[in-house]
């Protein structure tokens, strides 16, 4: 992620990248995993930068892109999903949340830079969508998104399995992140794991799963 805004020589891209999240979609329950580093240009500007973030009881996020962005449109859908489940009496949809971001971003191109993975439980069961800054949208089993997608997602494809335990996909998901830490210089200082269910979503420090 980047604190720094978009200029006029297109270097929105560059900074977009910096940071590694990776999603992990189950029958009845998704994993969401971060890095905590912050970056602004090659400067390390925060070391506890917070990615991950509850949207509803059963649902949440991860973010990248320009901080700002990605934190005005966290707030936007939690107060979005929360009048959602006030008028209609039932919980927002996955699929909706993704929907309602990618209308969000749509109309704000260029000026909204920032990149989710958007994960939850609902009516249909576990669902894991990505939604890009410029408002696509892809359905996955698992993902990765930011600068250290390469180094994850081979982890993720080579380790995925449909039946895994919550514990053996936490695993997993920690051990992608940290991979794209050993080597892309916009991830690290640690990882924070996301377990979301249809009732709960559980934020986490990997190192206290891990025992470490």
């Amino acid at each position: 992620m980047s604190i720094l805004p978009s200029d006029a020589s297109g270097k929105i891209l560059k900074y977009l990248k910096g940071t590694t999240t990776v999603g992990l979609c189950f029958r009845d329950f998704v994993i969401l995993a971060a890095d905590r580093r912050a970056t602004s240009g090659y400067f390390i500007s925060h070391k506890h930068a917070k990615k991950i973030h509850k949207i509803d009881k059963h649902a949440a996020v991860t973010i990248s892109g320009y901080v700002g962005d990605a934190q005005w449109l966290v707030d936007r859908l939690k107060t979005e999903a929360a009048l959602y489940r006030v008028e209609n009496e039932e919980y927002i949809s996955i699929r909706s949340l993704a929907t309602l971001a990618s209308t969000i971003l749509f109309q704000n191109r260029p000026i909204l830079v920032a990149q989710m993975l958007i994960g939850g439980v609902d009516s249909k069961g576990g669902n894991l969508y990505s939604v890009d800054w410029l408002g696509t949208v892809t359905k996955e089993i698992y993902t990765a998104s930011g600068s250290g997608t390469p180094y994850a997602i081979s982890m993720l494809e080579s380790s995925y399995k449909n039946d895994m335990s919550i514990e053996e996909a936490v695993k997993l998901a920690i051990r992608a992140v940290k991979a794209a830490m050993l080597r892309d210089p916009g991830s690290g200082e640690g990882v924070d794991v996301a377990i979301v269910t249809s009732e709960n979503v559980k934020i986490e420090r990997g190192e206290e799963l891990l025992g470490q």
